[in-house]
């Protein structure tokens, strides 16, 4: 119990060595480079170890905010702290507003249908969340700035890194929404089926249905999502500013955990249409890589 109590929230000792350890993520990733299996979306598998696609995201997901936020209330008291910063208070909303839409709202409320996600794959999700939240929340409500004073001359800054982290969250959410148009296409298409043949295919489910998307960045890249995530997260960033080294941490790791999925994603494309179609397309981000 008195281990468990050190951890939620995380004593400055523990806070400190997570942090450094989680500079180290990126020797996890090495084996992604190497490896084509991927058990979660587009090469989602048959298997009795699978989640179900909409529960699994959301159960995967969602802790990390909810973690930050339980961090956010219960850490003050513990270090003495009246109130935090309103920038304090702002760079955790931003943390939940895009959980918020990701974790809840995108998997329960907007995609038409989700591929199952291997259990493997959502441990390995599960536990990036609320180490990166107990990383970030941590630096948010005590073991970084904690008055109005450490804030002083960052307005501009501050200012800037939001404007980006709005951009970059409105255009993640637009790139989404054209991969779920694909889906519900699928589903009209097949409801229409089902009508001309009176209803005798009715209950099968919506069949897999792979396109290229053409619109916004997808005229250039096949994982604009990832890229406008990560321009997201960089505002973010900015927003705490080069001491807030749990954000820039997160962009990195990020980073080196999406970008070997993308490359993997461009050769499924290349191997599923033909590079004839990919064209000059790159994977992720416009005109390098």
């Amino acid at each position: 119990m008195e281990i468990l109590k050190s951890w939620c929230p995380p004593s400055r000792e523990h806070w400190e060595l997570l942090v450094f350890l989680w500079q180290l993520f990126p020797l996890c990733t090495t084996f992604v480079w190497y490896s084509s299996y991927y058990p979660m979306g587009k090469t989602s598998t048959e298997s009795i170890f699978n989640i179900p696609g909409k529960i699994g995201w959301a159960t995967m997901e969602a802790p990390g905010f909810i973690t930050l936020l339980y961090i956010m209330y219960s850490l003050p008291k513990s270090e003495g702290i009246e109130n935090l910063p309103l920038e304090n208070w702002v760079m955790a909303g931003c943390f939940t507003i895009h959980y918020i839409y990701r974790a809840l709202l995108a998997p329960l409320v907007l995609n038409p249908s989700m591929s199952p996600i291997h259990i493997l794959v959502w441990l390995a999700a599960l536990s990036f969340q609320l180490i990166n939240a107990t990383c970030i929340g941590g630096w948010l409500a005590g073991y970084g700035p904690t008055t109005k004073a450490d804030w002083a001359g960052t307005a501009p800054r501050i200012e800037a890194g939001l404007m980006i982290f709005a951009v970059g969250l409105l255009a993640n959410i637009f790139h989404d929404d054209e991969l779920r148009e694909i889906r519900r296409a699928a589903a009209r298409e097949q409801k229409s089926r089902e009508e001309a043949e009176d209803k005798k295919n009715q209950g099968k489910g919506v069949e897999k249905v792979y396109r290229i998307p053409e619109n916004g960045l997808f005229r250039v890249i096949l994982y604009p999502h990832y890229f406008c995530e990560w321009i997201e997260w960089c505002g973010f960033w900015m927003v705490g500013g080069w001491a807030c080294v749990p954000a820039r941490i997160f962009v990195i790791n990020e980073v080196t955990a999406m970008l070997p999925r993308a490359l993997q994603g461009k050769r499924w494309y290349i191997e599923r249409f033909g590079q004839a179609k990919i064209g000059n397309k790159k994977a992720v981000i416009p005109g390098i890589i």
